[in-house]
């Protein structure tokens, strides 16, 4: 499902005509910061709903990260003793 933009943006690019320090064909003199261009608005890809479920990566991140954690704690252990 994609919702339309209820304002038209036209081009967000600043005016080459009334931008200061930018020299003829577009380039800006030395030691200048050229113009900022404007960036996208909204997401440029639907974000996965993960309100009804944790996904499938996630739990796996969380068992590797024990993982990990449980040997951490058992060289600790082998270590000490």
């Amino acid at each position: 499902m994609s919702v339309s933009d209820p304002e038209p943006h036209g081009n967000t690019d600043p005016d080459p005509n009334v931008t200061p320090d930018l020299e003829p064909g577009g380039g800006v003199s030395p030691g200048s910061t050229p113009p900022d261009s404007a960036g996208t608005s909204g997401l440029s890809a639907p974000e996965p709903d993960t309100r009804k479920h944790f996904p499938a990566t996630g739990w796996l991140t969380i068992a590797a990260a024990v993982v990990i954690v449980l040997i951490f704690v058992a060289v600790i252990i082998a270590v000490i003793l």
